[in-house]
């Protein structure tokens, strides 16, 4: 049996969190799966929480190279990956995009999966060099005609195997983005399972984020349980059973590293968004319940997070002279005292990048209760 707390210490070490390791940054990328990317900042966050020195300009500099790459993937948001991990982990979510993509606002346009099979190769053929938003949108309309641009847009950006193109400072993504072909290859047709391909998502999954139920592959990469655990039967030895306390049946790697429980766990300003926040179907391995709906907020933004002893204990951001902190429970000194550490060096990051970032998620301040501020 494995408890609550050697689950959370087994997440904390495989996202390296626990300690910050000497690595570079496709190496990096690698060994967590994936770095949530909606905002363009958060990738560069994420891995200063993990890498020994790390250094923005290596992660520029993987994007500029496609060593790594931003795209549309699990729970269809954007995500940074491997650029070598990613034919695979598209070809497993080739279901959940089919019929998210090309469902209802798709089909009111009056187009069919049929009519995306024969746009989808055109598109990436313009797309061979990087396109901008409003080209892509022009290609669409041009084909299509201005009534069915948007929701064919819509669709065909997330379902088609497109990466997001480098374009602005100062986190190599601005708002306005622009595209291109992921090169990977024509695409299956309609709705089927890889289960090839499904494998090894789950077993990148187990090596980033295990132990795991079923039910946490599934949120993790919003594909449908019954898939998998019909590949998880398949991996057979390749897993490892365990059982949580709730009488829950969890499935790892082998060899996998779980610390014990009580293994220190240092604290961490993390990213708006980070993965160790949303790979789970229980939250509750990093966010008390009690805290969820104060930093997971009903649109899906998810703030930038206080973590402490591996678990989320309150809020940043920064502001005019620092990083403002926000407790929502009482801190040692000694804690307030690494927090510090950490703001520090946060502060070292933005100033040569973007000094108050995350500012437009700023209102979200005023729905938190009255708890320890503390500027850092």
């Amino acid at each position: 049996m494995i408890t609550a707390r050697e689950l959370n210490r087994a997440a904390l070490s495989r996202q390296l969190l626990l300690e910050r390791e000497q690595l570079t940054i496709p190496d990096a990328v690698r060994r967590v799966v994936a770095l949530q990317a909606q905002h363009p900042a958060s990738p560069y966050l994420a891995l200063w929480n993990r890498v020994t020195g790390f250094a923005p300009t290596e992660l520029d500099a993987a994007f500029a190279g496609r060593a790594v790459v931003k795209a549309t993937l699990m729970r269809i948001t954007l995500h940074a990956v491997h650029a070598e991990d990613y034919p695979v982990l598209r070809a497993a979510m080739q279901p959940t995009l089919y019929a998210s993509r090309l469902g209802s606002r798709f089909a009111d346009t009056g187009l069919t999966p049929m009519d995306a099979d024969e746009l989808v190769p055109e598109l990436l053929a313009f797309a061979l060099r990087p396109r901008t938003s409003a080209e892509m949108q022009a290609w669409v309309e041009k084909r299509l005609g201005a009534e069915k641009k948007n929701g064919a847009w819509w669709g065909l950006k997330a379902y088609t195997p497109l990466h997001h193109a480098p374009t602005d400072t100062p986190w190599s993504f601005g708002l306005r983005p622009s595209f291109v072909a992921a090169g990977t290859g024509p695409i299956p047709a309609g709705r089927a399972v890889d289960p090839d391909a499904l494998r090894t998502l789950i077993l990148r999954y187990l090596a980033g984020f295990g132990p795991a139920s079923v039910a946490d592959v599934a949120q993790f990469a919003m594909v449908r349980r019954a898939p998998v655990r019909e590949a998880l039967r398949a991996l057979d030895d390749a897993v490892e059973q365990l059982q949580g306390t709730d009488g829950s049946t969890l499935f790892d790697l082998p060899a996998a590293p779980r610390p014990p429980a009580d293994t220190p766990a240092p604290p961490r300003l993390m990213a708006m968004w980070d993965s160790i926040l949303l790979a789970y179907a229980d939250r509750s391995r990093v966010i008390p319940p009690a805290y969820r709906p104060l930093v997971i907020r009903r649109n899906g933004d998810v703030l930038p997070t206080l973590l402490v002893d591996g678990y989320v204990a309150g809020v940043w951001r920064p502001v005019d002279g620092g990083i403002e902190a926000t407790a929502f429970h009482s801190l040692s000194p000694d804690t307030w005292g690494g927090l510090a550490a950490e703001a520090q060096s946060m502060r070292t990051l933005l100033s040569d990048r973007e000094v108050e970032v995350y500012s437009r998620y700023h209102h979200w301040w005023t729905k938190l209760p009255e708890t320890e501020v503390r500027m850092l």
